[in-house]
């Protein structure tokens, strides 16, 4: 195994030699090649060398990194800024264990708008994917109920598309006829206009709710004077729309008249809550919430991991020319020059003392430690029920990891299995799986759970590797399909995993080899987050199985068309996404999709359309 570089100095003196007095990333791992951190310098040599002083400057959880550090990796930008992109996207894929890692809590929802779309979807989610850079995301909003209302009013004030897909395929519904929908579906507006209606949705998201105000009125002012009364009516009730979200949305802060971001953090032992309010031109906006955990670092430098994300994703136009901070952060100047060449003006970041602004800056504070507190109360009442469970079940410590399994089926058809996983009571999906069931017994007409359940265990307990091993695993079901896992698991030799079955109908706990079942208070905490993880494994096997029926039920549509293959039915359905695309669609649309020719168009057309050939042999015989 290899050395820490600490204890070589001639090997540590030649890599720091190595490094370059330029700008880039440096990557830090252990003796077993894992990344144990990622940062970022305009020079990299001086930067590197310098961890390896151990003066006071630094923490005792970055010396603790130093002692583990057997190899220094580089990549050199052309400057400062490149270097910002890259250390950010190193550390969303690398996630190293001593960089301040902000969680993607799932509490706090973002507001999507889908801009890779022809007609762009507006939506709220609570999860950020960002591998469609077009896309825009808004947030995390930590009042979902505001948010709610935004959108719900933003709907009402601006003809938008209400539904992700078409009510009819040949017309319009009444959100049409009503104004509340352009006519998407039916192409009715054009792309491009389209768009120009979610820019000034857009404006609103990103605290500008005043500069489209402006912009409307001089539209209806406009309008008025070229006599098109109805356009003016229509910017006047916009008009009207926005100063009733401003009222609802908006809290007047005091002595303040400029726009401004304001960023401050409460922690405790374990974790860090950091909150981001926007004020624009004296209103707060909108209130995003991030978390971190506390592992020693620097407040200072977790409020500058929280800036470097949350403007990384921003727009210029989202970027105030002000950003006040709690503390007074470690790269203060770069970051200066780096908003201020992303906005395209200047941006100052102010540590302020006195006044109105630190004024403002204990607000954030306040607010930061109150949802410190909530988030502790919900993590104590986790470590509650997980040492609760430990008492009932009779296990050495509280589980950690707990994993959950569910059949779901109709009769047999389609049956599918699910696994859900929870680390210390929160739902951790990367590691979700699921499973479509092959056994030939299991078949339309014929159902079999217990059946179900083995070939699940024996395919997720088959590969199981000592880093996914569960603390407790629950089965949804009473004895039969716990002595099903139980047989699968004895064959594998695996029989010392502490498994669990939880019955539906008296919520009653199966243990192995014991035929009196456990029941407990049904507030009981340990109950409780059971009842939550089998729940949450039901929802993720009923949601797979609706999703493998109904692409049955569009490929026995399919079927019925001749000369329509398997093949050429998965190239229709990757172009359309649904059969009710498909039967929307043009032959000239149609006939685009590659393997489909003008023939097997017209054919698919006719199919859904029959009475386009009635039409037809009628012309003819009329001719």
């Amino acid at each position: 195994m290899t050395a820490p570089l600490i204890q070589n100095r001639d090997l540590l003196e030649n890599r720091l030699k190595e490094l370059p007095a330029e700008p880039g990333v440096y990557l830090m791992r252990d003796a077993t090649d894992q990344i144990l951190y990622v940062g970022k310098s305009k020079k990299l040599r001086s930067r590197v060398r310098s961890y390896f002083r151990f003066t006071s400057d630094l923490s005792p959880r970055i010396q603790r990194m130093v002692m583990q550090v057997c190899e220094i990796e580089f990549i050199v930008t052309d400057n400062e800024s490149e270097a910002l992109a890259l250390e950010d996207n190193l550390i969303k894929t690398h996630q190293p264990p001593y960089n301040v890692l902000l969680k993607d809590d799932k509490k706090y929802p973002y507001l999507c708008i889908t801009w890779s779309n022809t007609y762009p979807h507006l939506y709220i989610t609570r999860h950020r994917r960002l591998n469609q850079n077009q896309d825009k995301y808004y947030g995390p909003y930590t009042d979902v109920g505001l948010l709610r209302y935004t959108l719900g009013l933003v709907k009402r004030i601006f003809p938008l598309r209400q539904r992700p897909k078409p009510l009819y395929k040949d017309r319009t519904c009444l959100n049409y006829d009503i104004g509340r929908c352009p006519g998407v579906c039916q192409g009715l507006i054009s792309p491009e206009d389209y768009r120009k209606t979610l820019s000034q949705v857009a404006m609103i998201f990103q605290g500008q709710t005043d500069e489209l105000v402006k912009e409307l009125h001089q539209k209806m002012i406009q309008a008025a004077e070229q006599e098109n009364y109805e356009a003016a009516a229509r910017f006047r009730d916009q008009i009207r729309g926005l100063e009733q979200l401003g009222e609802s949305q908006k809290v007047s802060l005091p002595n303040s008249t400029v726009s401004r971001d304001a960023l401050a953090l409460a922690m405790n032992d374990s974790r860090a809550c950091i909150q981001l309010f926007q004020v624009r031109v004296g209103k707060l906006v909108g209130r995003l919430g991030f978390i971190a955990e506390n592992q020693g670092d620097d407040p200072a430098l977790i409020l500058q991991r929280v800036l470097q994300e949350h403007y990384q994703h921003c727009d210029p136009v989202e970027i105030p020319s002000e950003i006040l901070t709690q503390y007074e952060l470690p790269e203060q100047d770069f970051l200066e020059a780096w908003l201020s060449q992303k906005k395209g003006r200047k941006v100052s970041l102010v540590a302020p003392q006195r006044q109105s602004k630190a004024e403002l800056i204990e607000l954030v504070e306040r607010n930061a430690e109150l949802e410190l507190t909530r988030t502790q109360r919900l993590a104590d009442r986790d470590a509650a029920a997980l040492e609760r469970l430990a008492e009932v079940l009779d296990l050495p410590e509280a589980p950690r990891r707990l994993e959950a399994y569910d059949i779901s089926h109709i009769q047999g058809s389609d049956a599918v299995g699910s696994q859900v996983v929870f680390i210390d009571g929160l739902p951790a999906k990367q590691y979700y799986r699921r499973y479509k069931i092959r056994n030939p017994e299991v078949r339309p007409g014929r159902s079999d759970d217990f059946a179900s359940h083995a070939e699940v265990a024996r395919r997720r307990f088959g590969k199981m590797t000592p880093q996914d091993q569960p603390d407790l695993v629950l089965i949804d079901g009473g004895k039969g399909q716990l002595s099903a896992v139980l047989a699968v698991l004895a064959d594998l030799g695996l029989d010392h995993l502490p498994v669990i079955g939880l019955a539906k109908r008296e919520e009653e706990i199966f243990l192995p080899g014991d035929p009196t079942p456990i029941r407990l208070d049904p507030q009981d905490p340990a109950r409780l987050l059971l009842q939550r993880l089998r729940d949450e494994a039901h929802r993720f096997a009923i949601t797979f199985h609706h999703q493998q029926r109904k692409v049955r039920q569009q490929a026995s549509t399919l079927d019925e068309i001749p000369g329509l293959g398997k093949h050429r039915q998965k190239l229709l359905l990757e172009e359309f996404r649904s059969i009710a695309r498909i039967q929307m669609a043009s032959v000239e649309q149609l006939a685009q999709v590659p393997g489909i020719g003008p023939k097997l168009a017209r054919q698919i057309y006719l199919y859904f359309h029959p009475d386009s050939q009635a039409e037809s042999l009628e012309t003819v015989q009329v001719g």
